[in-house]
């Protein structure tokens, strides 16, 4: 079995009368959509949630002088951002595949995950900035208003959260708002935890130190969706999915005499594919094998699309050709 893609082998150039037709799913347009078609519902109750939230915490915020408070509508915005994406990304998927786009569009879903992953990381630095220069002049905080807006904040998330896993998580946009909702439940632990202190007489100063607390969990958050969605952009195979497994699996079917050039990818989250040049013993069922190949990739994959170029074995006939014309020679 040889690896992926960068092997080149002497017969590779040769197409036989069957190689036209030996592939699989390939010649078809598949719908792919990684979300379905009831999760709208669920996103829409988030998102109005989190907008709710956003906004009476950037007033309570600004009122209040806390910035903890307004990392986390920050953060927030952050989550209703991506909850709109995922909402855009089920209407652009549920388009057919068709005309230039034959994959249908679904990894506009990608896209949007790398244009919210790349906010977070921008906002979390700006308002590491503004909790910075409040550590060295820290603000008067109203304690008080700090609570009671982080516990509403808390049930609101914690509401967000249980819609979210009620759609879909298979989607990247999904499972990232989901996970950017429970960490903003614990964000609202942390600005409650603040306002308690301040109500108890600790120093103000406690506000800026607990957002930074804050920003660098959205780092996290916003580093985690960039590395997802870039490896899905980089067409790296899927976690837990080894080229080599595959390449070993499809190699030690009765009759495959040799795999290359496979390749091993992600068209968005939640759709593997593989392709690859599969050589078969003279006298094997090119199509027959390839069928047996694809139900093995379904079966112990899970990966429901796959182009597979099924060939015999002609090196023999070749060597003996080549003899023939050194002999006439």
């Amino acid at each position: 079995m040889h690896g992926p893609g960068g092997h080149t082998h002497a017969h590779d150039g040769h197409t036989h009368g069957h190689g036209g037709h030996d592939h699989g799913a390939g010649g078809h347009h598949h719908h792919v959509s990684a979300v379905g078609v009831s999760e709208p519902r669920w996103l829409w109750v988030a998102l109005g949630l989190l907008a709710a939230v956003a906004l009476i915490e950037v007033v309570a915020g600004v009122a209040a002088g806390s910035t903890a408070l307004l990392s986390d509508a920050a953060h927030v915005v952050t989550d209703a951002l991506a909850i709109g994406i995922a909402l855009f990304a089920i209407r652009i998927a549920q388009r057919p595949a068709e005309g230039r786009y034959t994959y249908g569009l679904a990894r506009v879903e990608i896209l949007g995950a790398q244009a919210n992953g790349a906010t977070l990381l921008v906002l979390a630095g700006m308002l590491a900035v503004g909790a910075v220069i409040r550590l060295f002049d820290p603000p008067e905080v109203e304690g008080g208003v700090v609570v009671v807006v982080s516990i509403f904040g808390l049930i609101a998330n914690v509401l967000a959260a249980w819609a979210l896993a009620k759609a879909n998580r298979q989607s990247l946009a999904v499972e990232g708002a989901y996970q950017h909702a429970l960490m903003d439940a614990v964000s609202s632990v942390v600005a409650i935890i603040a306002g308690i202190l301040i109500i108890a007489g600790v120093s103000s100063i406690v506000d800026p130190i607990l957002a930074l607390f804050v920003t660098a969990m959205m780092v996290r958050s916003g580093w985690s969706v960039l590395a997802s969605s870039t490896r899905v952009l980089l067409e790296a195979a899927p976690a837990g999915l080894s080229p080599d497994d595959v390449g070993a699996a499809l190699a030690s079917e009765p009759g495959v005499v040799e795999v290359h050039d496979l390749h091993v990818w992600e068209l968005t989250q939640g759709f593997p594919a593989v392709t690859a040049h599969v050589v078969v013993a003279t006298g094997n069922d090119c199509h027959a094998t390839r069928f047996r190949l694809q139900q093995r990739l379904e079966r112990d994959f899970h990966v429901a699309h796959s182009t597979l170029q099924v060939d015999h074995d002609h090196r023999g006939e070749l060597v003996q050709l080549e003899g023939a014309g050194d002999t006439a020679a």
